[in-house]
């Protein structure tokens, strides 16, 4: 049992053991705002309702844990930062005791992930950034692990594609924007070499192996500008009784206003974006050519290590053990 729940479990009872100093409703239950010291060694010191743990406080753990933030009906709720033990911390949403919703997670090691949670587990969309080896995933998470569609990024060029169970799996493509190309291709899982293996390892583990496609040019999106705004044309004066007024030459008439971009026969909208593929002078056009597969499958080794493309981020230290 956890010292949170021993707490707990010690409030709902109606036995109020160790120090408490603060206020209470006309049913002797504690409300308002108070500090206990609990015979475990625990400390509170927030507000109560009914006897139970209701609003912003702060609980200091006697592991040297500590939670700062809000409880409803006696249990972690809503935004809160804990203080683990071991000097991780996790800044975000709670709900019933559970990290729950937005929150960002700084582990022992310098990892850091911010985004979705569900039931104390990383899910839905986050961003994790390894500090030893500075990648950083963007992309989907179930119950804790990657898996979905994402990207794994790093300074001189990143991986798109699918992850299951924390393993990068399925088709896919590494992109190289100081090179201006891309490798399209597939992983597949394949059986471990007995080198692969760690001595806890299953005889049958398998694990992610790149299986190189195509080679092609970046093609660059260009979003198009919007056209400068046009002065609204002024109406003319009205002439006065007996004035006529000179009929203006050919040349001298106004034009119909028409942006640089716009042509008989077109029809774009201001939003529109298109691909367009910039001419390459003749040089650059034979370096990419001449560049083989092989080429840039070797700029990107060292991120097509299986093992570090599976890579678990450590585990959250549970607050409730």
């Amino acid at each position: 049992m956890s010292d949170d729940e021993a707490e707990d479990i010690e409030e709902e009872e109606g036995v109020y053991l160790g120090e408490y100093e603060g206020g209470r409703n006309e049913r002797d239950e504690r409300h308002g705002y108070g500090k206990a010291i609990l015979p475990n060694g625990d400390a509170y010191d927030g507000m109560y309702e009914n006897g139970k743990r209701h609003g912003p406080g702060i609980y200091r753990f006697k592991n040297g844990a500590r939670y700062d933030g809000a409880y409803q009906d006696g249990k972690k709720h809503g935004q809160g930062t804990f203080y683990y033990p071991d000097g991780s911390v996790y800044e975000g949403l709670w709900v019933e005791n559970q990290r729950n919703g937005i929150g960002k997670y700084t582990y022992v090691n310098g990892d850091v992930y911010e985004g979705e949670w569900r039931d104390h587990l990383r899910h839905g969309q986050g961003r994790y950034t390894f500090a030893a080896s500075k990648l950083r995933y963007e992309g989907t998470w179930k119950e804790g692990k990657m898996d979905g569609f994402g990207e794994l990024i790093q300074e001189s060029h990143k991986y798109i594609g699918f992850w299951k169970e924390g393993m990068v799996m399925g088709k896919g493509r590494y992109v190289f924007p100081k090179l201006e190309c891309q490798q399209t291709g597939e992983y597949l899982a394949t059986p471990a070499k007995d080198e692969e293996r760690l001595p806890e390892d299953d005889t049958d583990k398998l694990i992610p192996r790149w299986k190189a496609q195509k080679l092609e040019r970046l093609v660059e999106e260009v979003k198009v500008p919007k056209p400068e705004a046009q002065p609204v044309p002024q109406a003319e004066p009205e002439p006065e009784a007996g004035v006529k007024l000179d009929e203006p030459d050919a040349e001298s008439a106004p034009q119909p206003l028409i942006s640089e971009d716009q042509r008989d026969g077109e029809d774009e909208s201001d939003n529109a974006s298109y691909s367009v593929r910039e001419d390459k002078d003749v040089e650059s056009t034979e370096r990419l050519e001449d560049k083989s597969n092989k080429d840039v499958a070797h700029e990107a080794d060292e991120n097509r290590n299986p093992t570090e493309m599976s890579f678990e981020p450590p585990d959250e230290e549970d607050d409730q053990t």
